[in-house]
């Protein structure tokens, strides 16, 4: 008979060592890293190639200073790569570590990896990670937020962008999409053979339904700070004030929208987020005259759920916008969602009509009209809220977990599915 020391030691050999390799940690991937880690045949450790997220940072974005009040990394096992430099932010050449090919070899105290995931493709450190895991017998899981651009590129940048996608095909095994339109790019850049394992783009269901709740019942204090009358609807729009959110559609839309409103309540627009924006939106709004807008400022993670509970209506103007994961939050809320088609997430988790509208990307008098479908009956956006609601529930960690399991699995020949 085995002792429980044997059957812990048969146990930790089963385990897929699986290493991640990312640039740091992120507010949106720390739940379902521990979710994984949950998993009693995966051993997963997360290796990081800077912790200024950890920190108070200036995020260029929100251009404000940030400091995430969610656990980053609790729940999960982790190392922080020694840096030969750290910038200290996100970019192709803002990090490069050392020690990837130890930690991947292991030792005579330590197993290698079985299996290497990585987030994106373009930086110093995936590129490294990559090479080094060919060069010793590992496959590789490539995931990342790409899609097909709109704009066509020049006949040399197609040329080159297809010798570095020949290259890159050779050192990754198969691809985790997000979503329908990465499978496409995948597809498009890495050719219709190369293995892809959906992982969609998730948030923490759980965590957001509950909050929402939570709010709920702590009733109108926000309403109250807001100084906003409960008898009038509410348009949100939560995200960095760039030019490319094109949160100035929305305030346009906005105002036309307003003044055509007859003896219906006119609704309020609640602008959550900051940025290099601002000072221009507010301008615009002052000139308008209008009462009902109001500039929250960059809220933190565990205060969004509370606007989205306001809200009659969540809107994502955003032109190029990989994915857009403020969606899943406020669809977790059960709110409608009108979406510009330039918007990632868009294929999967929004048809116009059902959960929200979708209007052509830049096009005011078309969001005008898709906030008028929905703000014309009280109804028809608690309707569409609760048909966003039943559809991101569909879309969760779990689905993650499986997809993952799925591409272990393919590329190690182990693990059960």
């Amino acid at each position: 008979m085995r002792s429980p020391e044997q059957s812990r030691e048969d146990n930790a050999k089963k385990k897929v060592k699986v290493a991640y390799l990312v640039s740091h940690p992120i507010q949106y991937q720390a739940p379902l890293l521990r979710r994984i880690a949950q998993e009693p045949d995966i051993e997963l450790t997360v290796f990081f190639g800077s912790n200024f997220s950890v920190q108070e940072y200036v995020d260029k974005g929100f251009g404000v200073d940030v400091k995430w009040d969610v656990p980053l990394l609790d729940g999960y096992r982790y190392e922080f790569l020694p840096a030969i430099w750290d910038k200290r932010r996100t970019g192709p050449t803002s990090q490069l570590n050392y020690g990837i090919f130890s930690r991947l070899r292991g030792s005579r105290e330590r197993d290698g990896f079985d299996v290497l995931w990585v987030h994106g493709y373009s930086t110093l450190n995936t590129l490294q990670g990559m090479l080094i895991a060919k060069a010793l017998g590992i496959p590789v899981l490539l995931r990342a937020e790409s899609r097909l651009g709109r704009k066509q590129n020049g006949a040399l940048k197609q040329v080159a962008k297809r010798l570095f996608f020949s290259g890159l095909k050779q050192l990754v095994d198969g691809v985790l999409p997000i979503g329908s339109l990465n499978a496409a790019y995948w597809r498009h850049v890495m050719g219709e053979d190369l293995p892809q394992f959906m992982m969609p783009y998730a948030v923490d269901n759980e965590y957001f339904q509950s909050r929402s709740r939570e709010a709920g019942l702590r009733g109108g204090d926000l309403q109250r700070e807001l100084g906003l009358d409960a008898s009038r609807p509410v348009i949100l729009f939560a995200s960095k004030l760039q030019r490319r959110k094109r949160c100035e559609d929305l305030i346009r839309a906005y105002l036309s929208l307003c003044s055509k409103v007859g003896s219906e309540p006119t609704p309020y627009l609640l602008i959550v987020g900051d940025g290099e924006e601002r000072a221009a939106l507010e301008r615009l709004v002052s000139q308008s005259r209008v009462s009902g807008v109001r500039f929250c400022g960059f809220r933190n993670q565990s205060e969004l759920p509370g606007f989205f509970y306001l809200a009659s209506v969540f809107v994502l103007p955003s032109q190029d916008e990989p994915w857009g994961l403020i969606v899943n939050e406020v669809m977790n809320s059960g709110r409608a969602v009108i979406l510009a088609d330039d918007v990632g997430c868009q294929p999967d988790l929004l048809t116009d009509g059902v959960e929200g509208c979708v209007f052509p990307v830049g096009d005011v008098n078309a969001l005008t009209e898709a906030l008028r479908r929905v703000l014309e009956r009280p109804e028809t956006a608690a309707t569409m809220g609760g048909h966003g609601l039943k559809r991101i529930s569909g879309w969760s960690y779990e689905e993650d977990i499986a997809g993952l399991r799925r591409a272990i699995a393919a590329v190690t020949r182990r693990l059960s599915t």
